[in-house]
């Protein structure tokens, strides 16, 4: 499947393109699963971080190496993550994690942003020292602090970073950070959920909904890792422009991504971001909101990710 993208000419801002969906130090263990997926053999592994927690993974497919990085709530056994892993397994060698605190993975104390940089870069690691990344919602603004932290990144895709350059949301507070802190230690997953979800902009009617299906189980086994997120966005969702050459070290290709129907808040953001990268091409994804279809993007990511594609392309 190849997907259709209208090209905009390059002045002083990101190229921009439109894809309609449809038309075209680390120690490491390995344990070989039987099971296969999409027709490609699934390996299941762990790394060991530099402070010590194992990171566990699922590895499938051939070819050049990439990553994927989960946003908030998600994890192999949940999310987006394993469904596209599948559909770009025929291309490349793809490895889907767990982040800290996550499914198999480990969550030695205390928590800090820089540990799960360290956590990527034992992954990266583990795949030969460099390899293409893609992070949606949180986690591309994970991967992202770690392309500027110099972790060995061939090629960079972003999907929707929830950052806030405009007045389109409210910002996270230190009130909303400290409320959810609270409602972790008190062992409240199900109100920490609502209150991320809210705080995220998930309508009301919606969070009422799932709290009776059985996915609201799934949300409540991980809410002890929303601090983690929002953390990580937090700086960045506060409705001001980015600093004037934070992003300039991040020199490899990106792609920077949002979803044709998402909020006019978020494509302003993911536009912004695009614009302070030195090497960024700007992408709307039609008919996409933040819980993209995986078969929407793969053959996005098969096209930037392929090692002949010209450098900056």
């Amino acid at each position: 499947m190849h997907a259709k993208a209208t090209q905009h000419a390059k002045t002083t801002r990101p190229a921009r393109t439109t894809v309609t969906p449809g038309s075209r130090g680390a120690r490491a263990t390995r344990a070989t699963g039987g099971g296969s997926a999409a027709g490609h053999p699934v390996s299941t592994g762990s790394v060991t971080s530099a402070d010590g927690t194992r990171i566990a993974f699922d590895l499938r497919g051939d070819g050049p190496p990439v990553i994927l990085v989960d946003g908030a709530l998600c994890h192999r056994a949940f999310g987006p993550a394993t469904p596209l892993a599948q559909r770009l397994a025929a291309d490349f060698t793809v490895l889907s994690y767990d982040r800290r605190g996550r499914g198999g993975s480990g969550d030695e104390p205390p928590y800090a942003a820089d540990r799960e940089i360290e956590d990527l870069n034992a992954l990266v690691a583990h795949l030969g020292g460099s390899a293409s990344v893609y992070g949606n919602s949180s986690g591309a603004a994970l991967a992202l602090e770690a392309a500027r932290q110099g972790a060995p990144i061939r090629a960079l895709a972003l999907y929707e970073a929830p950052f806030l350059v405009d007045d389109g949301h409210p910002r996270v507070t230190d009130e909303t950070l400290a409320r959810l802190d609270r409602l972790v230690a008190a062992d409240r997953r199900g109100d920490a959920v609502t209150l991320f979800l809210r705080t995220v902009g998930t309508p009301g009617f919606a969070i009422a909904v799932m709290r009776l299906l059985p996915v609201w189980r799934k949300l409540k086994a991980v809410a002890h890792t929303l601090p983690y997120d929002i953390g990580l966005i937090a700086a960045d969702h506060q409705g001001r422009p980015f600093a004037a050459g934070r992003w300039d070290s991040v020199t490899m290709p990106v792609l920077v991504a949002a979803g044709g129907k998402s909020p006019e808040w978020m494509r302003t953001a993911m536009r912004a971001v695009a614009e302070a990268l030195p090497n960024a091409r700007l992408l709307t994804v039609e008919g996409q909101t933040h819980m993209l279809n995986p078969d929407a993007i793969a053959p996005v990511l098969t096209e930037f990710f392929r090692p002949e594609r010209p450098e900056g392309a």
